[in-house]
């Protein structure tokens, strides 16, 4: 799923991305300032919207806030200034974004005392973080890994289809959707952790 969201599914936009690109560079925007504001509005929907159980809101606001992730991109590729900060600090404000809106619905589940809810948002917070963490780790060691049942699209996705399912009064749904991402952050840590092992395993040289 998320090589689909970032190949076919993106390819389709990119016209209208790229034009959207082009507008904010005649106007002096930074692909930077584009990746900071879409990270602080992610953040205050949580703080504001999520964390007070204004679901639905901040779920749409949430979601707009996608545009800013293809955004910045767009606009880094039409000027043709991609850095290596800029990738820094894009990974960088997408950890932010996703403790933001991680810790508003736990913060929310726990003011409801939906304790066991909350607990499993906290921990899909820590998995996910950890998630990109070993990633990370592993290139600063030399090998990528790109193995995992679960990296940020799918745990976005399912995040918004839990939320959306307590909106609507599903049962439960907010428990049983921390629960899923919880669990399947933790097998996407395992999965590149095993291939992160094979890699530098391969590495070694027998004298």
């Amino acid at each position: 799923m998320a090589k689909f969201l970032r190949t076919s599914g993106r390819a389709g936009l990119r016209r209208y991305v790229d034009a959207a690109a082009k507008v904010l560079i005649r106007v002096g925007v930074s692909a930077n300032a584009v990746t900071i504001a879409g990270t602080a509005i992610v953040v205050a929907a949580s703080v504001l919207l999520l964390s007070q159980g204004h679901l639905l809101a901040g779920l749409i606001v949430v979601g707009l806030s996608v545009f800013t992730d293809l955004l910045d991109g767009a606009i880094a590729r039409v000027k043709g200034t991609t850095s290596r900060f800029g990738a820094l600090l894009d990974s960088t404000c997408d950890r932010l974004a996703d403790g933001a809106m991680l810790a508003g619905l736990g913060y929310w589940l726990l003011t409801e005392e939906r304790f066991l809810g909350c607990a499993l948002a906290l921990f899909a917070l820590i998995a996910g973080q950890v998630v990109s963490y070993v990633k990370a780790r592993a290139e600063g060691l030399g090998v990528v890994v790109t193995a995992g049942i679960a990296e940020r699209p799918e745990r976005l996705i399912l995040a918004g289809v839990a939320v959306l399912a307590e909106v609507v009064g599903v049962p439960w749904a907010m428990e049983a959707g921390m629960g899923l991402l919880a669990l399947l952050a933790s097998i996407t840590v395992v999965q590149r952790l095993v291939q992160a092992r094979e890699l530098l395993d391969g590495e070694r040289v027998d004298v």
